[in-house]
């Protein structure tokens, strides 16, 4: 038995290392391919960009680790059967519970390690990744001037190049525009040319040679006509600040209180904070509403009235009660003037009342999103652990009733199962943070979906059912026919 464990144990452990880190790689492309338009062109160091990757891959996990657990699973029992060796451990009285056994112990293993990385070691590199990449995003274009092109990359400054040699350094035929004063194009330096070069402080020193610099003196406080400076220059040295283009790291602290970078404990606190600054902005917001319904906005005495219908007081606001005794209704204690100011009067109130109680019920509606946002995040912690699980006992009987290895079979099984997972994975989800299902229901319900699926191939799988026997289907569409024929 112990040969037989080892075996299986070196027949799984290859493809699930290979298919694990082939599945990482492609989601690392598609990576690449959304995020490609934020990193070309500003000029970062490999390291960065190697920096970004490995966080990015760290992310990916929870994608990448049940799909290969699902394909490793049915190559290796699609081999093992393909090749007669789960024939021949049945018919040597070995189960195929007996087979899984190992693969079984394993897998409890990798789900245990799975909820470890999930909760301590995803929400520190989704933390850097998200720090990183918020960086990379507001890094700016590298500085590049191109022939004959306006480049309006340094700011308060437009400069246009003739020609570049082949130094890079040496420039021809150059025209700076100067906009550091806000007044248009005033401002104006042409020289036949002139190189450029970086000083040790963050600066780029352009030093021109046989140019003019013109410049139109503006006045805003005289009416006439301003004066047109023009000079001439053997020799100008412009210095640009090119701190802003040096890449620099934000604080992380900044970042840390997102909801995808915490762990258990901290997203339980969250959540009761959250759900404790609702029930108080809720009692703030119906003490406001009271107030909006039965208070005046304008500054005049109440009168307060007690009508014989109701239990409730009755706030309104007249510019002088006319009749000595209060009667019933309240509009027959006033003229009929009266009783249209009495009328606009409550028409705004009521107006005021249902903007206040649509504003509070939107920021309501936000609140309870955010505080979705923390549960989702808190069941995900678990969920990527069952899923290695349910997707292990899917892929394992599944390998053993199809007994097909290699990639084609399984490759397109475990495509199936795996897009099904996403797609049910991802829709729950979403209801859920719309507030449609709960987010109990949207983060378990393709867990509780494919487990029933995983028992009945277990169960198929156990009492070598013919499920996936093409011949078993037709067998069974021929059976009306031959009785008719009989």
């Amino acid at each position: 038995m112990k040969k037989l464990h080892k075996l299986i144990l070196l027949s799984y452990l290859g493809p699930l290392v290979l298919t694990f880190f082939i599945a990482l790689f492609i989601l690392l492309m598609q990576f690449l391919w959304k995020y490609v338009d934020d990193l070309v062109g500003k000029g970062l160091e490999w390291y960065v960009i190697l920096e970004l990757l490995f966080f990015a891959s760290a992310s990916l996990v929870p994608m990448a680790l049940p799909l290969a657990i699902l394909l490793s699973s049915i190559m290796t029992f699609g081999n093992l059967g393909e090749h007669s060796e789960l024939t021949a451990c049945k018919s040597s009285g070995i189960s195929l519970q007996k087979v899984m056994q190992p693969l079984v112990i394993l897998s409890i293993i990798m789900s245990a390690l799975a909820f470890y990385f999930s909760n301590y070691v995803l929400p520190i590199a989704n933390l850097k990744f998200g720090a990183l990449l918020y960086d990379i995003r507001e890094q700016r274009p590298a500085f590049a001037l191109r022939e004959g092109i306006f480049y309006n990359g340094l700011e308060g400054y437009i400069i246009k190049v003739g020609k570049i040699d082949k130094d890079g350094q040496t420039l021809r035929n150059i025209m700076i525009y100067d906009h550091t004063q806000n007044l248009g194009n005033t401002k104006l330096i042409i020289a036949k040319s002139g190189s450029m070069s970086m000083s040790s402080n963050s600066a780029m020193v352009l030093s021109l040679k046989d140019g003019n610099s013109y410049e139109e003196v503006q006045d805003n406080t005289k009416k006439e006509q301003q004066p047109f400076q023009r000079s001439e220059f053997k020799s100008l040295v412009k210095r640009f600040d090119m701190s802003a283009y040096k890449f620099s790291r934000s604080d992380e602290d900044l970042f840390k209180d997102n909801y995808q970078m915490l762990n258990l404990i901290q997203l339980s606190q969250m959540e009761d904070t959250i759900i404790r600054e609702n029930l108080d902005v809720a009692k703030k917001y119906v003490q406001q509403a009271r107030q909006s319904l039965f208070a005046s906005p304008i500054d005049q005495p109440f009168v307060h009235l007690r009508p014989t219908i109701g239990n409730a007081h009755q706030y309104i606001q007249p510019i002088r009660a006319t009749a000595p005794v209060l009667k019933s209704r309240v509009l027959d204690n006033f003229d009929k003037a009266e009783r249209l100011k009495v009328l606009e009067q409550a028409v705004v109130l009521v107006r005021n009342a249902k903007q206040i109680a649509y504003n509070q019920s939107e920021d309501m509606d936000y609140r309870k999103k955010s505080l979705v946002k923390y549960q989702i995040e808190w069941h995900r912690k678990f969920t990527l652990s069952i899923a290695c699980l349910i997707l292990f006992f899917i892929g394992a009987p599944l390998g053993a009733i199809i007994r097909k290895g290699g990639l084609g079979m399984p490759v397109f099984m475990s495509t199936v199962f795996f897009v099904f997972y996403h797609m049910m994975s991802i829709t729950g989800e979403k209801f859920a943070k719309e507030m449609v299902i709960s987010p109990v229901v949207g983060m378990w319900l393709a867990s509780l979906v494919l487990l029933p699926v995983g028992l009945f191939l277990t169960l198929k799988a156990t009492s070598d059912s013919s499920i996936m026997d093409i011949n078993a289907y037709i067998n069974v569409l021929r059976r009306p026919f031959m009785r008719k024929k009989k």
